[in-house]
C-alpha cells in the first residue's frame, strides 16, 4: 500500500511539472576563436599558448580595454592613450593621464602583440598578461589599484555576465581581468597593408619611389627592422636625444646594467604614418625629421650600436633616399586595420 501511494505521489509531482520548471544544467561553451597567422610573421609568444583567445574573453577584454572605470577619477581607460584610428597611439609626444598628468613616454602602438617577446619601451614585460597592471597603478596614468578596480566591476550586472560567459562564473579577479585584455589584445593583427598585398602578389605594385625607397630600407634599415614585424625586437641605443627626465634609463631600469643605459626596444615600423611623433619620449614631429638627425650625426656614447658606429655614428641619406624611404614606409599603412 505504500510503494502504491509513494508511486501516486510521484506521478503527481512528475505531472505537476511545466516545460518552464525543468532546468537544463549549464554547460559552459565558450570557444577559442581562430587567430590567422599572417605568412611568414614570427613564431606566436609562449604566453599565447596558455591564454589563447576566446569569444567570450575577447568581449569582455575589448569592454575592458575602452572602460574609464580602469582609472582612479573614471577619465582614463586603455583606449584614451590606444587610439585605434593612430594605430592605437595618441599623437602625443608623451602619454597624458588623468589630471592631465604627463608620463615621460611616447605611447607605443598595440598591433601584433601575440608576436612580441618583450612589452614597453624599456621590455620590462615579457608577458602580456602582466602588462595591464602598470597603467592601472601608476600615478601618470591611471591611478588606481586592481581592487578599486575589480569593486567597480562587482557592482556592474553586464560585467558579471561576461566573466560568468569567459570564465563559467561570475568571481571577478585580477588575473581574470588581465587575461581578457591580453585576449582581446592577441586578436589586433595588422598585416594587410600595401606592402603585403605587393609581398602576397594581391594585384598590387609598388611606385618607382616606393620600389626606390624599398632598396633603401633594405640596405640602410632593415638590420634592426627585420623581420616581417619591421623589428629585430633587440634592445639598442641608436643616439637619440637624451630625455631630461632623470628616472630615465632605457633597459637599463630593468637590468641594472650600465652597458644597458639608455638602449630602448627597437620598435616596429608597421602603420609608422599613424604613429607621429616618434621617439621614445616624442622628440621627433616627422619622420623628416628623424632622418635628418640620423644623417647629420647622432650623440655618442661608450654602447652606442655599432651599426652606427661604424658610419661615423649616422646614417649617410641623400635627400632622394630620405623621400623614397619615406614613400616606402607609407606602403606599410593598414587601413583595415585602423578602422574595423
Amino acid at each position: 500500500m505504500k510503494k502504491f501511494i509513494l508511486s501516486v505521489f510521484t506521478l503527481f509531482l512528475i505531472s505537476s511539472c511545466t516545460k518552464e520548471d525543468v532546468y537544463e544544467p549549464f554547460i559552459f561553451n565558450n570557444p577559442e576563436i581562430e587567430v590567422n597567422i599572417p605568412i611568414n610573421f614570427p613564431e606566436l609568444n609562449n604566453s599565447f599558448y596558455s591564454n589563447k583567445p576566446t569569444k567570450y574573453g575577447v568581449e569582455l577584454g575589448e569592454k575592458l580595454f575602452f572602460d574609464k572605470k580602469l582609472s582612479e577619477n573614471n577619465t582614463i581607460s586603455c583606449a584614451s592613450c590606444h587610439i585605434q584610428t593612430n594605430a592605437f597611439t595618441d599623437n602625443t609626444a608623451q602619454a597624458i593621464g588623468i589630471y592631465g598628468r604627463s608620463g615621460f613616454r611616447n605611447t607605443p602602438p598595440v598591433q601584433n602583440m601575440a608576436f612580441m617577446q618583450f612589452y614597453n619601451w624599456d621590455g620590462n614585460k615579457q608577458v602580456l598578461e602582466s602588462q595591464p597592471l602598470v597603467p592601472i597603478i601608476t600615478h601618470e596614468e591611471m591611478d588606481s589599484s586592481i581592487l578599486e578596480v575589480i569593486g567597480k566591476l562587482e557592482i556592474e550586472e553586464d560585467y558579471n555576465t561576461l566573466f560568468y560567459n569567459a570564465f563559467g562564473d561570475d568571481k571577478i579577479t585580477g588575473e581574470r581581468i588581465y587575461n581578457s585584455i591580453a585576449q582581446y589584445e592577441y586578436t589586433l593583427i595588422s598585416a594587410n597593408s600595401k606592402y603585403d598585398k605587393v609581398k602576397r602578389n594581391e594585384g598590387e605594385i609598388f611606385t618607382e619611389n616606393e620600389d626606390l625607397g624599398y632598396q633603401v630600407f633594405q640596405n640602410k634599415c632593415a638590420s634592426c627592422h627585420s623581420t616581417e614585424l619591421f623589428t629585430d625586437q633587440s634592445f639598442r641605443n641608436i643616439g637619440f636625444p637624451i630625455n631630461p627626465n632623470t628616472d630615465e634609463a632605457g633597459r637599463a631600469r630593468v637590468t641594472g646594467e650600465n652597458e644597458d643605459l639608455y638602449r630602448f626596444r627597437v620598435p616596429s615600423l608597421r602603420n609608422i604614418a599613424y604613429t607621429a611623433p616618434y621617439g621614445s619620449f616624442g622628440q621627433f614631429a616627422t619622420l623628416k625629421e628623424v632622418l635628418d638627425y640620423l644623417d647629420n650625426g647622432v650623440l655618442d656614447a661608450e654602447n652606442l650600436d655599432p651599426i652606427l658606429k661604424d658610419y661615423g655614428n649616422r646614417i649617410p641619406l641623400t635627400e632622394d633616399e630620405k623621400e623614397h624611404l619615406i614613400s616606402f614606409l607609407n606602403t606599410l599603412s593598414d587601413t583595415d586595420f585602423i578602422t574595423k
